[in-house]
């Protein structure tokens, strides 16, 4: 019995610290890109350091961007590349951990050189643009502050006409956010796009002989159509500079930041692509549902060619999950918010499963002061028809509108998981819907929040993150004019005299517990204190009259000027129309004059039985901060209390002096 006491406590012994040396997989194992070349044939393969799974999330999973080398790239995690000329190459690898709670794996570029081209050219990705656009761009992941991305710029002529040439312009940092957000950390360019200026894209605005029509000389005496169609182009240039311009100036207000390349003779149906590594600054700001804009324009030479513009929106996660809600500019100033104003979110999803989802419901909880009933569907992905439309087993789009949620499903579609055999196009396992909502009649100036459920066919739901709206405090400033009286002995009383006159700064339409602050100047007291007085029957003289002296009096006049300071008020509004509030004041006097009057009663002569006064001022004491008082106090608002104009009542209680008084006050805060 004692040997198997003994055994046990020794297994204990043993098995509990070998337990507590039990730590997570590291996260910073590089990762080693692994190449079977042959030929000008390469096909990659990557080892990676194990997920480290987030409890209660979804199956960890790294998804791969690979940057060939050679201009073109791939989002497979086994791509096989044929590169279509000789040379050497550096493949680059950027794996993203998917709901894992460790660092993205880093790994250094791979180099390879190669001597023969047996294996015909893949080409460049299909679906990188849509429809007609000369423009798009893509990232290999949202930004996480501290960690690189990178962003895919592609640009390509739509075909039709000779070659073009352009200026493609990258704006970033907005500056809207006190602090930058990326780091441009190196550009990787493959078909010679050369650095340029922004300055420089004006300066390639076409000339009056570029591309000019040709037309002959008058005949007959007709206009001349080179004169009329010299005249059009010369229209056709202007309205271009003038666009062009305005767009520049439209960026630069906007974003801090901006790094342009000239692009040479973009032959028709060519598609190229500009690769730029960002490092996001660990002091990119920490909120997670704020979303960033990166800003991009192609300016074609020709003035006959569109400008055309992307932004790529993202939102900032603390880690990788595909499947997240966004609100756009969440951060609103409620002053100038009106019901009206429409609230744009976005949800997306991605199926990370092994196989195919025939149904995508996705249900959005929606926040009290939003009115569901307003809900309009800008865009949506997969594309199909809506439901109230489509025939038996169509694929189609339902939305369901309750009082607190929607509900938008995706019926008879299919989007291909993650991990399904085959799949390299990672674009078609995402999905996203993106709507419009607009504010319910009682709008309050409280933080809102909504959330997504989404399901894949009948597996258990993926819940986003939390999508925040924010009001920003906003300023309110207010004028504030009172009476005071006071049950203090002092003829002249600490703080709030007769008349004062306010300001007060606070919380702009504050719905919770606010600060007020408040700053007061009184009107001048002043008061006049008999020191002396004596009777005296002597003769005198003033001027040419003689009198008898009747009395002497001398008096104390003192001129006060003080101000009053509330540093600390507490406030909150009950209702719309009542608030009350509590705090500390100090009264100080700011300037005080001290001069002595004398005055003297006399009598004419011969007498005459009348009197008459006559008297002088003797100097003066001017003094600054003579003396200073403390006071608590509590008070209470009635009418509009958050904006507008609204009646007070304060009652005070003086600390050194021991007096109370109660201050009557209107107050408008704009």
């Amino acid at each position: 019995m004692n040997k198997h006491i003994s055994a046990a406590a020794i297994f204990l012994v043993m098995a509990f610290p070998l337990a507590a040396q039990q730590k997570a997989a590291p996260d910073t194992i590089p990762a080693v890109i692994e190449v079977g070349l042959e030929e000008n044939k390469a096909a990659l393969s990557a080892t990676l350091r194990p997920l480290r799974q987030i409890a209660g999330a979804p199956e960890a999973f790294y998804t791969y961007f690979w940057e060939f080398g050679d201009g073109t790239f791939s989002f497979a995690p086994q791509p096989v590349h044929h590169f279509k000329d000789t040379g050497d190459y550096e493949i680059r690898l950027y794996a993203t951990n998917n709901y894992d709670d460790g660092k993205a794996p880093k790994s250094k570029p791979r180099k390879i050189k190669v001597k023969k081209t047996m294996y015909a050219s893949l080409g460049n990705p299909t679906g990188f643009f849509q429809e007609s656009d000369m423009l798009a761009m893509k990232a290999n992941r949202m930004p996480k502050p501290g960690e690189e991305m990178v962003t895919v710029v592609g640009y390509r002529h739509p075909g039709g006409g000779g070659n073009v040439s352009g200026s493609l312009l990258l704006f970033y940092n907005e500056k809207q956010f006190a602090r930058k957000n990326f780091v441009m950390a190196d550009a990787r360019a493959y078909h010679g796009e050369r650095k340029s200026v922004l300055d420089s894209v004006m300066a390639f605005a076409p000339s009056d002989e570029l591309y000019m029509p040709l037309a002959g000389p008058a005949v007959n005496g007709e206009v001349s159509l080179l004169v009329e169609k010299n005249a059009a182009w010369n229209a056709l240039v202007a309205e271009r500079t003038a666009t062009v311009s305005a767009m520049l100036a439209e960026k630069k207000s906007l974003f801090r930041e901006q790094d342009v390349w000239r692009v040479e003779n973009l032959k028709a149906g060519e598609e190229k692509y500009l690769f730029l590594s960002l490092e996001t600054t660990p002091e990119m700001i920490k909120d997670t549902n704020a979303v960033v804009t990166i800003s991009s324009l192609f300016v074609p030479d020709d003035p006959l060619m569109p400008v055309s513009q992307y932004n790529l929106e993202m939102q900032i996660v603390a880690s990788h999950d595909p499947n997240r809600m966004q609100l756009r500019n969440r951060r609103m100033n409620y002053r100038f918010v009106r019901k009206s104003k429409e609230l744009s979110y976005k949800v997306q999803f991605q199926n990370t499963g092994k196989g195919p989802a025939g149904k995508v419901a996705v249900g959005v909880a929606v926040p009290g002061m939003l009115n569901g009933q307003t809900l309009e569907i800008t865009d949506y992905s997969p594309k199909c028809v809506m439901c109230d439309s489509a025939y038996e087993r169509q694929s189609c789009l339902d939305t369901i509108v309750r009082q607190d949620s929607i509900f938008f499903v995706f019926n008879n579609i299919y989007l291909k998981g993650v991990k399904q055999e085959g799949v390299e196009d990672q674009d078609s396992t995402k999905g996203f819907i993106k709507y419009r909502i607009r504010f319910s009649k009682e709008l309050k100036k409280l933080p809102f929040s909504s959330q997504a459920s989404i399901v894949f066919d009948r597996n258990e739901p993926v819940i986003t993150n939390r999508s925040k709206g924010r009001w920003m405090p906003g300023i309110s400033p207010g004028v504030i004019m009172g009476y005071g009286i006071g049950s203090g002995k002092d003829k002249m009383p600490f703080g709030l005299p007769a008349g004062s006159l306010g300001f007060s700064v606070s919380t702009y339409s504050p719905y919770r517990v606010y600060l007020q602050a408040e700053i007061y100047l009184g009107l001048q007291q002043k008061n006049e204190t008999l020191t002396s007085f004596s009777r005296d029957q002597r003769d005198t003289s003033i001027g040419t009259g003689k009198y008898i002296i009747q009395g002497r009096e001398n008096f104390e006049i003192v001129s006060r000027t003080t101000m009053d300071v509330v540093p600390l008020h507490v406030r909150y509004n009950i209702t719309s129309w009542l608030g009350v509030g509590a705090g500390a004041m100090v009264s100080v006097v700011v300037g005080e004059k001290k001069q002595e009057k004398k005055v003297v009663t006399v009598m004419a002569q011969p007498p005459s039985g009348a009197l008459e006064k006559f008297d002088r001022l003797a100097g003066s004491v001017k003094e600054r901060f003579t003396a200073a008082d403390g006071a608590l106090f509590a008070d209470l608002n009635l009418g509009m209390v958050r904006a507008g104009p609204s009646l007070g009542v304060r009652v005070l209680q003086y600390l050194k002096d021991s007096q109370q008084r109660v201050f009557f006050y209107g107050i408008w805060r704009f």
